[in-house]
């Protein structure tokens, strides 16, 4: 099978070996130009660092014509890919319930001046790292909504979560809050669900987020400069299909603001938002090959050269499968169930799905891959080589690397004297 933009997938596995991710750069760039397109002008885009740090991605989401996503990481190895990228400090925001005093100390020094603060400690904390670099940071103050109002998607709010303040305690840690030395309180971060294909129940959760935005700018006595509310936006994952697309979410998005938020339009406050896989989801195929095939007690088993290991480590959550592969039209199909190569019964990709007639030696190339991949996997259980990742860019291969398992000496800390 060849693809309409560059190598036939079986080319590549012959020149790459299997299991190879392959990324397409124009898709990356299309899905931040449709991305931008269903929002209202103005609005800024971070890009989720956590769905696909590849520097070539990132790159492509920066550069180039239209708006440029910005970038949003949560660790010190995500800051490192936003800077090899081009991004400076000041392009970032730092989120994450867990940042210890070591990376926000190496965020500030590297310019970042805008950070989520999940909890009045992390707002401490920010403010501490601010302070020894003798600056002060902008923060976000993240917010866990009491009740949210989409049914779809992957809910994040209105549960007990180590995300976020919760809405209801607001009151009580207003003054707390603003008077934290080394941070400004620029305005709030919320994010209350993950991947709603519907459109209607998206652009109600924003609605909900922005009305409860603007009590709490209320309730704190701060008027915002930057409202981030959050992502949700849907593609499929390692499935066959396309992004959703979102029509009306424009004008819904700015009939809501403009009755929270009148002076929005002229940035008082900016409003963005975020997202992850449906910047990068649509880019990706997993190439694997088949290295085994057996029938158990009436079920066909193909046994891939890749598992959750490179693909799929965040299945727990319940999310991931089944995948789907590649069939060409009028191909025949049979039912088989997906496992990879680890000695573990959880190594499975799709369980029964449907399949072309598969032998050793095969490959099979599973679609819409592009966010959650080797980064999010169990790169190192059992020790096996991390995949392959080639970028194309016009058909043509622009880079090919993989990560490398290497274990180095650590330094001891000096002993406190």
């Amino acid at each position: 099978m060849k693809t309409d933009t560059g190598p036939d997938p079986a080319d590549l596995a012959k020149r790459y070996g299997t299991p190879l991710y392959v990324y397409d750069l124009a898709e990356v760039r299309a899905a931040r130009r449709d991305l931008f397109r269903a929002l209202p002008d103005g609005f800024e885009v971070y890009y989720a660092f956590k769905a696909n740090p590849h520097v070539d991605l990132v790159r492509a989401l920066r550069e180039g014509d239209g708006p440029a996503c910005r970038a949003e990481i949560s660790s010190t190895g995500e800051l490192a890919a936003a800077l090899e990228a081009g991004y400076t400090g000041s392009d970032v925001l730092y989120t994450g319930p867990g940042k210890t005093h070591e990376e926000l100390r190496t965020a500030v020094a590297n310019g970042v001046r805008l950070f989520s603060a999940e909890s009045p400690g992390d707002l401490r904390h920010i403010g501490e790292a601010a302070r020894a670099e003798g600056v002060t940071a902008d923060c976000l103050l993240r917010i866990n909504s009491a009740t949210g109002a989409a049914g779809t998607g992957i809910r994040m709010t209105g549960k007990p979560t180590q995300f976020g303040i919760d809405s209801e305690t607001v009151p009580e840690l207003a003054d707390r809050l603003r008077a934290t030395p080394g941070v400004d309180i620029a305005g709030l971060h919320l994010f209350s669900q993950s991947n709603a294909a519907d459109e209607e129940a998206l652009l109600g959760e924003f609605r909900h987020t922005i009305t409860t935005a603007a009590r709490i700018q209320a309730e704190l006595g701060v008027p915002f400069r930057l409202l981030d509310i959050g992502g949700g936006f849907s593609v499929p994952y390692a499935t066959r299909g396309e992004r959703a697309r979102y029509p009306g979410l424009a004008t819904g998005l700015a009939a809501a603001l403009d009755e929270a938020f009148p002076h929005w339009r002229e940035g008082a406050p900016r409003i963005a938002v975020e997202s992850g896989r449906y910047l990068v989801g649509g880019s990706g195929t997993l190439i694997a090959g088949v290295s085994n095939v057996k029938v158990s007690r009436g079920q066909k088993f193909v046994i891939l050269d890749t598992g959750i290991n490179s693909f799929g480590g965040m299945s727990g959550l319940g999310r991931l499968l089944p995948v789907s592969v590649q069939v060409a039209a009028g191909t025949e199909t049979e039912r088989a169930t997906l496992a990879g190569p680890l000695c573990t019964p959880g190594d499975l990709l799709g369980r029964q799905v449907q399949v072309p007639p598969l032998a050793e030696g095969d490959i099979v190339t599973v679609p819409n891959a592009g966010a959650y991949g080797p980064t999010a996997s169990l790169l190192m259980f059992l020790g096996r080589p991390a995949p392959a990742e080639v970028v194309l860019d016009q058909g043509e291969v622009v880079s090919a690397t993989r990560i490398e398992h290497v274990r180095r000496g650590v330094e001891q800390e000096p002993a406190d004297v």
